[in-house]
């Protein structure tokens, strides 16, 4: 059973995962406390559109995707509190995106495999290179998060106090929504576009209703994501169905009675 870690895509695999859940794990946890997972969900659909326009100019698509969503996250980290209230906002923004992306791969003139693997991700088919890149944006962004750990909590549960007392509101919600851009950038090539929202909410969601201190949910919701991706890895290399739906089965599972029994509690 065990003997498919001799395989280098499965180690690949399994290295570039783990990155991407402790990654998607600490950036969850203050995507919900902050109230923006919706625009958490229109950034992974951004960067698809970035992502097909890069393949249709002939670039690595994690460069469209970093230039589109980052450009995206800071936009909404401008617009502020306002943005964040009107949903449909960023609705339309993300349904725009999604048309441009719609356009780019009907455009685009290379092999289709390449295209929807924005879509579905390919974690069983990346290369040794690309789990390197991906630790590379794993390990600045878990730095970066690491240094505005108490500022960007405080200003998540009280920004009035946060910046009545000198806090940076405003610049520390724009640096957040960056990091969130490259976490989402980042784990697109890994678990595609359609299902990094999974990683990025689901084990948060449900550590947040298990631990109530943030340090704790925050360890919580990395572990969560780390079994959820190893486990839907392991599960899609033993058997035939895909990783994603691995993942998003295993995390609504899990989340659906722990929201059951803490709801009742």
């Amino acid at each position: 059973m065990f003997s498919i870690f001799q395989y280098s895509f499965i180690q690949n695999a399994f290295l570039a995962g783990s990155v991407v859940a402790v990654v998607g794990g600490f950036v969850g946890y203050f995507l919900i406390t902050r109230g923006l997972t919706f625009a958490g969900h229109a950034l992974s659909h951004i960067g698809f559109a970035g992502a097909a326009a890069a393949l249709l100019i002939g670039i690595d698509p994690i460069f469209g995707m970093l230039a589109f969503t980052i450009i995206a996250g800071a936009g909404i980290g401008v617009f502020g509190k306002e943005l964040r209230e009107e949903d449909i906002n960023i609705g339309i923004v993300m349904t725009l995106m999604l048309g441009l992306g719609a356009l780019f791969i009907a455009l685009y003139n290379g092999y289709a495999e390449q295209a929807y693997s924005i879509l579905f991700g390919t974690i069983l088919g990346i290369s040794r290179t690309d789990v390197l890149i991906t630790l590379i944006f794993g390990i600045a962004t878990i730095v970066a998060l690491t240094a505005i750990f108490r500022p960007l909590l405080f200003s998540s549960v009280d920004p009035e106090v946060a910046e009545a007392r000198g806090v940076p509101v405003r610049a520390l919600g724009i640096f957040f929504l960056i990091l969130v851009a490259v976490a989402v950038s980042m784990s697109v090539e890994v678990v595609g576009v359609l299902l990094i929202f999974t990683l990025l909410v689901g084990p948060a969601a449900a550590a947040m209703r298990i631990v109530h201190n943030p340090l704790g949910a925050v360890a919580t919701s990395i572990g969560l994501a780390l079994a959820y991706t190893w486990l839907g890895i392991f599960l899609a290399a033993t058997g035939s169905w895909p990783v994603t739906f691995y993942i998003a089965t295993i995390s609504f599972v899990v989340y659906l009675p722990v929201r059951l029994l803490t709801a009742r509690r």
